[in-house]
């Protein structure tokens, strides 16, 4: 039988987490972390297949590099309990080939992107 979960969670400063350090765990990356003049190394971490960003229709180019967009998240927002991004988790079924894993997730990324 197919299950199927979907987790969606704030990356909140109000929660001691960095947008930064989570984007460059999530992607397998290091990434500089201006706001707290560090790196944020995560970049022997195995387990990563795929990473990208999807970016909505109209925006900026230079929205597609990982590390000026979060850096200029982490700038643009001010409040010490700020909500800086969404963490969307889910888990495919294990009767999905493994072939069609990579389709399933740009399907699940190109609807939140579409939202703007």
């Amino acid at each position: 039988m197919a299950i199927y979960h979907l987790n969606v969670k704030n990356i909140s400063r109000g929660d001691g987490r960095s947008v930064v350090a989570a984007a460059a765990y999530r992607a397998g990356e290091v990434l500089p972390n201006d706001a707290e003049e560090k790196l944020s190394d995560f970049g022997g971490r195995r387990d990563v297949i795929t990473s990208g960003i999807r970016l909505p229709e109209g925006a900026p180019e230079w929205m597609a590099d990982r590390t000026r967009l979060w850096n200029a998240v982490e700038l643009a927002e001010r409040r010490h309990d700020a909500r800086l991004a969404k963490e969307i988790e889910f888990a495919l079924p294990r009767e999905l080939p493994r072939s069609v894993w990579l389709a399933v997730a740009h399907a699940m990324a190109g609807a939140y992107t579409a939202q703007g």
